[in-house]
């Protein structure tokens, strides 16, 4: 059995030496076991590429590549799944944080009744931001993406090589990697593992990179969010037939004594302007990512490649 990692690298010059180190320990303790290391630097403004080219002159097994440009970590990913030559392909963190000498614990779970395995942390270490904001995630996509409610998604994972090669035939320039494994298989589990603190630098988990995801996630693989801009839209014109119905009837019975309500009118059309707004922002969204994939728009741009013989 081969196995296959595929890191994606941003800002982890402090932090990437010591994990592939680590991978090469633990691989150690299987020697029957041949592994690969794809490193993908998603071209930070620091020395992470020049560390990578310096890994893969010490160990033959390790697969640089660099894009020209940043383009997020599931086109890293993706990147990397495109050449990886393993049985089992083991996606993990540039941090530190996913320990390596855990990574036996999903590779041992894919069995006949698995072909996904997912990490799922007792105690994670992240801020409380990034914690909320995984457990916000999850939900969101139990609902969107049909996610089952049990399942925890995370960034440490393990699958078999169909559901790899069945998942780089997306070319969108949109990708989405969970929702992707989602549609691949159904046979998917999680695996407890120790999750490790931080060991340098601070973690690019913002609430802009968490709205990105969803909407990245929602556009990609769901129609519901327009659905949800269609019920909206049928419950303000039923609200407004109705709010309509009870003024006429209450001007034809009070007459003189209703006044001509401008406030009232105002907050009612400030209100369904902003709804209109939303639904129509909505629409433009899908239609926006339906024109740039249509234009074919590069999923990633590889720019250096440790292989000989590549640009």
């Amino acid at each position: 059995m081969k196995i296959s990692c595929v890191i994606p690298c941003y800002h982890s010059e402090k932090t990437l030496g010591q994990v592939v180190r680590d991978i090469g320990t633990v691989m150690a303790t299987r020697p029957e076991t041949d592994y690969e290391i794809i490193l993908v630097n998603d071209n930070p403004p620091d020395e992470t590429w020049a560390l990578i080219q310096a890994l893969r002159a010490e160990n033959p097994r390790i697969h640089g590549i660099c894009f020209s440009r940043n383009f997020g970590q599931h086109s890293a990913l993706m990147a990397g799944y495109r050449q990886v030559t393993g049985d089992i392909i083991v996606s993990l963190d540039d941090d530190g944080q996913n320990p390596p000498s855990e990574m036996f614990r999903l590779i041992d779970a894919i069995d006949g009744e698995h072909d996904i395995v997912y990490a799922d942390y007792a105690h994670k270490q992240h801020s409380h931001f990034r914690n909320l904001g995984s457990k916000m995630t999850n939900r969101m996509f139990t609902w969107m993406l049909n996610k089952p409610r049990e399942l925890y998604l995370a960034s440490y994972w393990a699958a078999k090589r169909f559901v790899i090669d069945q998942m780089i035939r997306c070319e969108s320039p949109f990708p989405f990697v969970d929702g992707l494994a989602l549609q691949s298989s159904t046979r998917i589990t999680n695996v407890r593992v120790d999750h490790l603190p931080r060991a340098e630098g601070e973690s690019g988990y913002t609430i802009g990179s968490l709205i990105r995801l969803w909407v990245n996630a929602f556009t990609s693989f769901s129609v519901k969010p327009l659905r949800i801009a269609t019920f909206m839209g049928c419950g303000s014109a039923l609200a407004g037939i109705i709010v309509g119905m009870v003024l006429v009837v209450r001007k034809l019975i009070l007459r003189e004594q209703i006044d001509a309500g401008w406030t009232s009118l105002m907050a009612l059309m400030f209100l369904l302007s902003g709804i209109l707004m939303i639904m129509l922002g909505l629409v433009g969204e899908y239609v926006g990512r339906i024109f740039i994939t249509m234009n074919r728009s590069p999923q990633y741009i590889i720019e250096f490649d440790t292989e000989a013989g590549k640009a």
